[in-house]
């Protein structure tokens, strides 16, 4: 389970980020079949440049490439964080597993690369699990909502584990 943080290519007049979200994902069942990633040049491009970024602003990066998805993993001492890019949309996921400080480090983190996506990329971010845009939103409030949701899922592991 992780938190996850949804940047989609929003153009104009199109709405908000959720509603393109919504259309993005319209009449997508739990049998749709995935397509294979077909990047323009221009999209590809656009990605390189956020690896660069990344790397050069944040820390390096091991990038993937999939049949569906490019992506890369941050793993380090801000935490961990896993992106994939669609071409039209990413994804930023980071694990319910960080409270306090280290929570705040971590979405700091993950807001710094969804705004190096939506620079780059032209998306526009959106972190659905507080309400707020990516390019204005208080990475606290991301933090706070990590950390209880984090507490909560570690109470009730550790209730199970112990026949509560």
């Amino acid at each position: 389970m992780t938190y996850d943080i949804s940047l989609v290519q929003v153009g104009p007049g199109e709405g908000s980020a959720r509603e393109a979200l919504e259309r993005q994902v319209a009449g997508m069942g739990p049998d749709a079949e995935l397509e294979p990633l077909r990047l323009s040049g221009q999209e590809r491009d656009a990605w390189e440049r956020v690896l660069l970024r990344v790397g050069r602003e944040i820390a390096p990066v091991e990038p993937e490439e999939f049949p569906y998805s490019l992506g890369f993993w941050y793993q380090g001492p801000l935490g961990t964080v896993h992106c994939s890019y669609y071409g039209d949309s990413a994804d930023i996921e980071v694990p319910y597993r960080y409270a306090g400080a280290e929570a705040l480090a971590v979405m700091e983190l993950a807001y710094r690369v969804a705004h190096v996506i939506e620079e780059e990329c032209g998306l526009t971010g959106h972190d659905f699990e507080v309400d707020q845009p990516t390019r204005t939103g208080d990475p606290a409030r991301a933090a706070a909502r990590l950390g209880g949701v984090g507490g909560l899922v570690r109470r009730e592991v550790a209730a199970r584990g112990t026949g509560g």
